[in-house]
């Protein structure tokens, strides 16, 4: 969904997502994964190209637009023109007392960008592309940006900043709703949601995959017709001279 499509109402509890990311390939991935089945109601997807049009959106350009309502941001890290960096930065800036969530996505693990986007603000850093088992993440970041934890650092946070120091993120100890038997059906709702999406993303590429074998031997065929004809040829040529 594009962001012309923004003025649509959403039920309550569904998640308002602004996906900004320059790559028409990650945008779309982002976008199936998160209206998938398994996702399904979960999250309304407005998806610009741009961190400019981003800033147009959230009415931040030039101060001047209606800021549009907006649950949470996923961006880009490297985008032409204006980074998602810069855009966090913006965003950040916008209101410091209840700022929207915002998530970066890199197709590079570097920790220094890391550290560089949590300490802007950012609520996680998650490497591109986006796949099944972030979506949980997503949903944590949204929550704990309404609800901070006592410590005040959202979990989605702490477990980035764990990966960004090489070391594994800190276990919480169970709560009460955790093991009641509501909190233990949740968790295997949690599981079941994330196996079929899995399913769901190979099916997307198996036609791909399909494509990639038969190229791959018809450029084996193509080298063997190459070898036996130049090997035919060297044959010709030495009775020749013989």
């Amino acid at each position: 969904m594009e962001a012309g499509a923004a003025g649509v109402e959403v039920e309550e509890g569904v998640l308002r997502v602004l996906l900004v990311d320059d790559s028409p390939v990650d945008r779309r991935v982002a976008q199936l994964l998160l209206s998938s089945n398994s996702c399904a109601g979960s999250f309304h997807v407005i998806a610009v190209d741009s961190a400019k049009k981003a800033m147009e959106f959230l009415g931040l350009k030039d101060g001047g637009g209606k800021e549009q309502a907006i649950d949470m941001v996923l961006t880009d890290y490297c985008m032409p023109e204006m980074t998602g960096y810069d855009l966090l930065k913006a965003i950040k800036a916008l209101n410091p007392l209840k700022p929207i969530p915002v998530i970066v996505m890199s197709s590079e693990d570097e920790p220094q960008r890391i550290s560089r986007c949590l300490n802007a603000g950012a609520e996680d850093f998650i490497v591109k592309p986006l796949q099944s088992k972030d979506v949980q993440r997503l949903r944590n970041c949204s929550t704990a940006a309404a609800r901070p934890t006592k410590g005040g650092a959202a979990p989605c946070e702490a477990a980035a900043v764990a990966k960004r120091n090489n070391k594994p993120p800190l276990v919480l100890p169970p709560s009460a709703a955790a093991t009641s038997p509501s909190g233990r059906r949740a968790n295997l709702a949690g599981v079941a949601m994330v196996l079929h999406s899995s399913s769901v993303e190979l099916s997307q590429y198996l036609p791909l995959l399909l494509k990639l074998v038969v190229l791959a031997y018809a450029i084996l065929c193509l080298g063997e017709l190459l070898h036996r004809w130049s090997s035919g040829g060297r044959c010709s040529l030495s009775l020749w001279c013989a």
